[in-house]
Parts: C-alpha cells; structure tokens; sequence
C-alpha cells in the first residue's frame, strides 16, 4: 500500500473510518509516503504545460494538503514589487490542521490558511490557481459551490487549471480497480458514519466542464503526454484549463 516509512493498514483502516477532515488529520504525517500523493510526474507535466501560458504572479493551491502543488506554485509565480503585501506570492489552503502543519514545514513561505474550500474566504487576489488530487472529495452536487469560490478567487484572466485523468478502456485493470473502490466507498458510507467521500468515478471530464462552464469559467485541455497513453491511443492525463473572462460581462 505504501513505502516503508508510510502507514500501516490498520492506521489506514482507521483513517477511512474517520471523516475526511479528522481522517486526513491522523495521515499528515505519512501522507507524503503513500500512493495518494501526486506523483512528482504529475507534478513535473503540469508545471510544464503552465510554463507556456504565464507569467503568473499570485497562486492559489485549492486543497493543497503536504503541500505538493505549492512547489508547482512556487517555480511559477513570481509577485512583481509592489503586489499585496500582507503575503507573498504563494497560497495555500486546505481544511486539514495536520496537513497544513506537513505543508509549512515543508514551504515555510508559504501562506497557508485553513478553511472550507466550498466556501473560499478570497477575491480577486490570484493570477493561477490549482488543485491536485482531491477533486474526487467533492460529490457532484457540491462541486458548483467549489468552483463558484475559486472563480471569485482570481483576478479577472486568472487560470484555474488541475490535471484529470482519461478514463481507461473497460479491458484494463484500471477500470475495474476504480470500479471496485467506488463501490467499497459508497457501500461504506451507506452503512458508517461519518462519510468519507472519495469518488474517482464522478469526476469525468464532461461533469466537470459543464460544471466549470456553468461557473463562468473559459474551459480547454492540453494533452500531458509525457504522462503515457493507453494501450488503445489516448492521452492518459490531461490539463483542465478554466480561464475566467479579462473582465466582467454586462448584463444585456
């Protein structure tokens, strides 16, 4: 399940019987040694494909747990002199105590604020915002609240871009290894409470570009095939891109 130093499974069973909150609480310490961690290729394709569309100058990392997409942040985001003074360039948030302290440690000039990301406490104060791997904690109905928040986030022309995996062919174990989590995951949270939500299978592209779109967001995708393909051709990942509009359409 992990590398040596990770959790074990029976501090894993606990954490899935937690909430998410309390649950990624008890795994902060670990969490950077287990599979649930971006994967620094991830990471490294993301970072390129943003490198062509900057400069960016205040990012926003939207659950950014440990802090792995602040490194993402941090080679891009350069705050020219006389930006906002009361942080630097750098944000993180999460609502997570103990995946917040992991992400200070590890990006001290961070700012890192805790907070309910479906409720966003930020305007017009970013150029880039991401998000790595913890879409899938959203359920559909509670992903508009979510993206409504990073849209106010950013500043007008501001970006919101996170990786997405291509769903694999039916043939490969894949699929069916996401299959079997979603079903263990729901036939959990029937029978236990609180719920822990963790669904791969919500988050298709389409769901998700309706979503954006709805929010007011500018939708594309760039390819990451540095990433691999599927053994019948398609991309593996790709970059969602959701630009919000340089300004503010009047109303007819």
């Amino acid at each position: 399940m992990s590398s040596r130093p990770g959790p074990t499974l029976r501090e894993l069973g606990i954490q899935v019987l937690s909430s998410v909150e309390h649950g990624y609480d008890l795994l902060a310490p670990k969490f950077d040694y287990t599979p649930f961690r971006t994967p620094d290729s991830i990471l490294d394709a993301t970072t390129e494909a943003l490198s062509r569309l900057g400069p960016f100058g205040t990012g926003l990392d939207v659950c950014c747990g440990t802090g792995a997409g602040l490194a993402v942040l941090e080679s891009l985001c350069r705050q020219p002199p006389g930006g906002e003074a009361e942080r630097g360039p750098v944000t993180g948030v999460d609502f997570s105590t103990g995946m917040l302290g992991q992400a200070h440690r590890a990006h001290p000039d961070a700012t890192l604020v805790r907070a309910d990301v479906r409720t966003l406490p930020f305007a017009n104060g970013f150029d880039l915002a991401v998000s790595f791997g913890a879409l899938g904690h959203f359920l559909p109905a509670e992903r508009p609240a979510l993206f409504d928040g990073v849209l106010r986030a950013l500043r007008p022309g501001g970006l919101f871009a996170f990786p997405l995996g291509s769903p694999p062919p039916v043939t490969s174990p894949l699929h069916w290894a996401a299959l079997g989590f979603d079903v263990v995951m729901r036939v959990r949270n029937a029978v236990w409470r609180p719920p822990f939500v963790m669904y791969y299978r919500t988050m298709t592209f389409r769901a998700v570009r309706d979503d954006l779109t709805a929010a007011g967001f500018t939708v594309g995708t760039i390819p990451l095939p540095t990433l691999g393909r599927h053994r019948d051709g398609p991309t593996r990942y790709w970059l969602i891109t959701a630009r919000k509009a340089a300004r503010a359409t009047k109303s007819p």
